[in-house]
């Protein structure tokens, strides 16, 4: 196993050389995040341009191992709770385990698995006695959300202190294209994120950042306002929004046109958001 130290800022997928499993630090929660890649072929339907991931493809996970997957969460939560790796290779001020992470190298609810993945996280949760403060996070871009075992599963978080973060970058069609490189329609968000309120606690995560030099437009920020007070309209009541900007650098070929927004700028949006009296975290990178 890798002996590095984690930091904030690496969130390598083979960081305890296993192919599931692999432990973060968070920024967000300061603590650690025990991750599940559900999609270790690299493979998304999405193929948004900030994307850290590699070798990124089309696609939809593969099929899960779920004995595999049993194997190494439960042998690598036995040895957060029982074992040295805390002490090894996790600063003092950060060694407890926050959550575990439905997030990986594409989107999680396109396996074929989720269900059962969710069956899963629920029971080593039971068996292994884990503080009922630890969370079951899914961070998704929910356009499987309408799906019936995807549904299940969600409904099952809820029942073991689960949150979904829905992703919501832009909030038009032509602003999805552009940094999601998705067709989806705003009403197909809009229903799927329905979906996933009337199951589970949920965040919406909005990444906003520089491009070609220039912060998102007004047009962005209009579109993205008139969006959530919609949503107030529809009487569903969103957790908040989790704001972030670019920490680490994209592995797609649009990096160079990227940057980070600086926190004062990320305050200043996130104040407009407030106004709409919903909860607003701000962070350079969750």
């Amino acid at each position: 196993m890798n002996t590095k130290t984690l930091t904030t800022d690496d969130h390598s997928r083979d960081s305890a050389g296993l192919q599931y499993v692999y432990p973060v630090i968070s920024r967000r929660a300061g603590g650690v995040s025990v991750g599940i890649n559900l999609n270790p072929n690299n493979a998304c339907n999405w193929r948004c341009i900030y994307c850290q991931v590699p070798n990124l493809k089309r696609g939809a996970a593969p099929p899960i191992d779920l004995v595999l997957l049993e194997q190494e969460l439960r042998e690598f939560l036995h040895e957060l709770l029982h074992g040295d790796f805390m002490q090894q290779r996790v600063p003092e001020e950060v060694r407890h385990i926050n959550d575990i992470a439905l997030s990986g190298n594409g989107e999680p609810t396109s396996a074929a698995e989720f269900l059962p993945v969710i069956e899963l996280l629920a029971k080593l949760k039971h068996e292994l006695a884990l503080p009922e403060h630890i969370k079951i996070v899914l961070i998704t871009n929910g356009s499987f959300l309408h799906q019936q075992n995807v549904q299940q599963g969600l409904r099952l978080m809820a029942q073991h202190n689960g949150e979904v973060w829905f992703k919501l970058d832009r909030a038009s069609r032509a602003g999805m294209r552009l940094v999601n490189d998705t067709g989806n329609s705003m009403e197909r968000v809009h229903k799927n994120l329905l979906h996933a309120l009337s199951l589970c606690p949920t965040w919406l995560q909005t990444c906003w950042f520089m491009l070609d030099g220039k912060p998102p437009s007004e047009q962005d920020e209009k579109d993205y306002l008139d969006f959530v007070r919609g949503l107030a309209q529809d009487k569903k009541q969103l957790q908040g929004v989790l704001l972030y900007s670019l920490a680490r650098p994209s592995m797609q070929e649009e990096a160079p046109r990227l940057a980070a927004l600086s926190e004062q700028q990320l305050e200043i949006f996130a104040a407009r958001i407030r106004a709409e009296g919903l909860a607003v975290k701000v962070a350079g990178d969750l």
